[in-house]
Formats: C-alpha cells, structure tokens, sequence
C-alpha cells in the first residue's frame, strides 16, 4: 500500500511510486492510457458556498516553507536540480495568491516537524501525517488532496457491477495486511480477496487473469497504467473510495499551533488557488490519469 501520508519515507510502498514515476520520467506516455478517463475528473475539497476572507493586512509578511525533494510527483529535484514536484508548485500558487515573498527549501524527511516547531520555517508542505500524534505539536491547514482507493480491471472486462454481491463472484488481488486488505474484509467481505506479498505480484497477478481485480493506492495506479510494465491492459473501475480510517485525511499544510494567522492565510490562498483554476492545472500536470 502506498500511504497517502508519508509516515515513512524509506517505506516498500513510497518506493515503489518513486520506481514507477521514475520509469515514466524516460519512457513515453501510453497515449491510450491517457485516455482511461477522457474528461478527467479535478478533486475539489472546498465548499462552493464558501468565501474566502483575507487575513488583516500584514498578518503574514512571508513564508518560509520547507519539503523534502525525494517523494515524486509530490516533491522532487528535477534533471536541472531545481526543487519541483505538485507540492513545491502548490507553495508557489499560494505564496502568489498571498503577494508574499516565500522560500521553499529541502530539509530531510525527520527534521520537517522538528523545523516549524522550533521556528526555523513557518510551514511544511509534505504530506506529513494528520493523526492525534502529530496533533500534538502541529496545527493543520485545509486538506488539499487524498488519496482513495481504486479497483482497476483488465480493459476487456468493459464495465462492472461493483456491488457486493458480484464482487463475491470475483477474484480480487490486493496487498496482504495492507489497509486495502483490511477494507476489503470491512465493506466487502464477501469478495474472493487474493492476497499478495506485494503491488507488484498482486498487479501481475490481474494482468495474467489470474484475479478479475486489483484494489489498491489511486495515486499509485494512475502511474502504473501510465507505464510500460502495464501494457495499457487495465483501467480504473468502480470509486473512488476515500475512506479515512483506512486511507487516511489527507494531505495538508503543517504549521504551528500558535500561527493562527497563517494558517487562515494559507486557507484562504487554498480555496483562491482551487477557484482560480490553478490547482486543476497543476492536478492534470502531475497525475495526467486522474485517480478520481
């Protein structure tokens, strides 16, 4: 499973992300796989009726955020070494949508909330986990992006039924003692679950017909059927699946607790950046597959 939250930043599962953006950094794009979703859909995680309201006038003078650069597409050193990725151009749209001058700097994965506890940034910007833990010593903006769960099958399956009881029917391939696996059991227990020691012997396994299903990370999967090693055999089906107990809150912006201010600055730049449509620009330039 890939989490959605970086708890770890040497874990199997953000390896493999990092294994597969990679791959598509130097083969071409499947242009069929592009196609799964002909009108991708743009996650929106704010409330229409809402409005924004600007924080008091020199509330928040600038911004010092901080990341880390190998997590990709979320935070990364491009070929010329510049620090890129969708996190590092969401800080560059808010800090614009601020008129603030910001910095964004590359600080190791275990000294990110060590840094904005003890003021030397005022943000982190990560994916860092949102949980009673992490609660303790940070405060969190809006979320701005999830990552469900999503079943994929094989293309000449054509559209499923993904109810309960024709899933009973099917063979699913998903990770063992993965959060998957375990909202499998929950909200579909009758399902044919095929455990696997790994993404990828569960996504071999769903290329050779050996399972009807794959259910697992979206983020993860938009990038596998991007690829080569999926041979443009699969399409996302069913979803998405945003449970939280299972695939965590998402991601959001850490501050301090007592930086009231720039938490509301950084939500309202949020819900500007969404409605403005840049964050739909910035979605479809690193997941060019939407998982939603």
């Amino acid at each position: 499973m890939l989490r959605p939250i970086r708890q770890d930043c040497k874990s199997p599962a953000r390896a493999v992300l990092l294994i597969l953006f990679c791959a598509l950094s130097v083969l071409p794009v499947n242009a069929q796989a592009q196609d799964l979703r002909r009108e991708p859909v743009v996650p929106n995680f704010w409330d229409p009726k809402a409005r924004a309201t600007r924080p008091p006038a020199g509330a928040v003078d600038a911004i010092r955020f901080v990341t880390t650069d190998d997590f990709p597409p979320f935070n990364f050193l491009d070929s010329s070494g510049r620090l890129t990725g969708f996190n590092v151009d969401l800080a560059r749209a808010i800090c614009e949508k601020l008129s603030v001058p910001c910095t964004i700097q590359a600080r190791p994965w275990d000294d990110l909330a060590a840094s904005v506890v003890e003021g030397r940034s005022d943000a982190a910007i990560a994916g860092m986990a949102i949980n009673a833990e992490s609660r303790k010593t940070l405060a969190f903006s809006d979320v701005y992006l999830r990552a469900p769960a999503r079943f994929v099958a094989r293309r000449e399956s054509g559209e499923i039924d993904m109810s309960a009881e024709v899933l009973s029917q099917r063979k699913v391939a998903v990770v063992s003692q993965s959060a998957h696996e375990a909202y499998l059991a929950t909200f579909f227990p009758a399902a044919g679950v095929v455990a696997h020691g790994s993404v990828e012997e569960a996504l071999e396994a769903l290329k050779k017909g050996e399972a009807d299903l794959y259910f697992g990370d979206g983020i993860q999967l938009s990038f596998w059927l991007q690829g080569e090693s999926a041979g443009d055999c699969c399409a996302f089906v069913g979803g998405p699946y945003l449970e939280s107990r299972y695939f965590g809150l998402g991601f959001a912006i850490a501050v301090a607790p007592e930086a009231k201010n720039l938490r509301h600055a950084l939500n309202t730049a949020l819900e500007t950046v969404y409605s403005s449509g840049a964050y739909a620009e910035l979605y479809l330039r690193y997941f060019p597959v939407g998982f939603f």
